[in-house]
């Protein structure tokens, strides 16, 4: 749903992106930085009920999240390694975010609510697996109600709510996003299902 600002957002990022490359940083440097970063706020300030104050250092990083992306172009050197790395860190990142939103539910005594989280953190790593593997064996995988972006920002926005004193506000989203999860999974499987279907008939047809 959000995949359509990426454009937009590049061309504010660009400038960074070639200040960070004059000073010899590189993209897998902003890569691990911004994992790590996200890993150490998700697991120390969400446990503890910092709900909106780690909601507002993820978002420094969380917005810088294509740099490293606009870096590798910017400078020529994309590359499968980069590809690689940037998206399995990407999943790192993400199930810490969840993860520590999960930890905060067991902290207030809630299981149920954490045990959703962890089902909201599954479905989420399954939708990007749905894509990796489908990508993986030739298909276009693209599209489905919540992509990546969706969900950090769903998530977070409940995070901000609950910890402003909404408590509503991450129990609504986690079920959303549970739901979003199950029919973006669908939605992927129908697709690569058709595809691969396509594919046969077409094998079949030019071996008659």
């Amino acid at each position: 749903m959000l995949e359509h600002l990426r454009s937009r957002w590049t061309k504010v990022m660009s400038p960074i992106a070639r200040a960070l490359l004059k000073a010899h940083v590189t993209p897998d440097m902003v890569t691990w930085a911004g994992t790590i970063g996200v890993v150490a706020i998700s697991l120390i300030c969400f446990p503890n009920g910092w709900l909106w104050q780690g909601v507002l250092l993820l978002l420094v990083f969380i917005f810088s999240d294509s740099l490293d992306g606009i870096m590798a172009r910017t400078s020529g050197r994309s590359s499968d390694w980069g590809a690689f790395l940037d998206s399995t860190l990407d999943r790192v990142a993400d199930g810490a975010v969840m993860g520590g939103l999960a930890l905060y539910f067991v902290d207030a005594g809630d299981s149920w609510w954490a045990g959703l989280a962890l089902v909201t953190l599954v479905l989420g790593q399954v939708t990007s697996y749905t894509k990796a593997r489908g990508e993986s064996l030739g298909y276009e995988v693209n599209g489905g109600l919540a992509g990546r972006a969706d969900r950090l920002l769903v998530s977070l926005l409940g995070a901000m709510l609950t910890g402003l004193g909404f408590g509503w506000g991450l129990p609504v989203c986690l079920i959303l996003l549970s739901v979003a999860g199950i029919i973006t999974v669908a939605q992927r499987m129908v697709l690569v299902r058709r595809a691969t279907t396509a594919r046969a008939q077409a094998a079949q047809e030019q071996g008659a």
